[in-house]
């Protein structure tokens, strides 16, 4: 069954796959890289994530509310977990130092194999599209993986921002 759902897929889905694996291995050794270069993956990603909400549960607008909660609660616990650790600003050229991790690798393929496997589960059982429960949970999942994106950028941001209010002030 698995050889018949990979010869099923479309060649696009494993070029996505090799892209993403690509950029979160990338980011696991550090590196430099402008703030706003530094938002544009996971912003995509977020993207990603609400497309694969209301592409799978269209009919059903409460899978929205889903992502949002999921959302709003990641971001809540990672932004309290974020650490600054490594992470440094040179105002200078405008670029972040970033410490390599393992995470964005992982909140990548997160996003890919949940949407890969939603859209087999949904080719497999069209009537699933419209069970509530199935629904919020998948939306949930979608939506935690954008918060805790989300705060790893603001964190970002919030550092860049406190190193041009220190400099400001000295």
């Amino acid at each position: 069954m698995l050889m018949q759902v990979l010869s099923g897929t479309p060649k696009w889905v494993f070029v996505v796959f090799a892209a993403l694996l690509w950029l979160g291995v990338q980011q696991m050794r550090p590196r430099r890289v402008g703030l706003y270069r530094a938002t544009i993956a996971p912003f995509a990603l977020m993207c990603l994530s609400l497309y694969g909400v209301t592409s799978a549960f269209g009919e059903l607008p409460v899978a929205v509310w889903g992502w949002l909660a999921g959302g709003a609660v990641a971001f809540a616990a990672s932004w309290q977990l974020q650490s600054p650790h490594g992470i440094q600003y040179d105002l200078t050229n405008r670029r972040l130092h970033l410490p390599g991790s393992v995470v964005p690798l992982a909140l990548f393929m997160g996003i890919f194999f949940t949407k890969y496997a939603v859209g087999v589960s949904l080719g497999m059982r069209p009537d699933l599209a419209r069970e509530i429960s199935f629904a919020m949970a998948i939306s949930t999942i979608y939506g935690a993986f954008s918060g805790i994106l989300l705060a790893r950028t603001a964190n970002l941001w919030r550092i860049a921002a406190q190193r041009a209010s220190a400099l400001q002030a000295a």
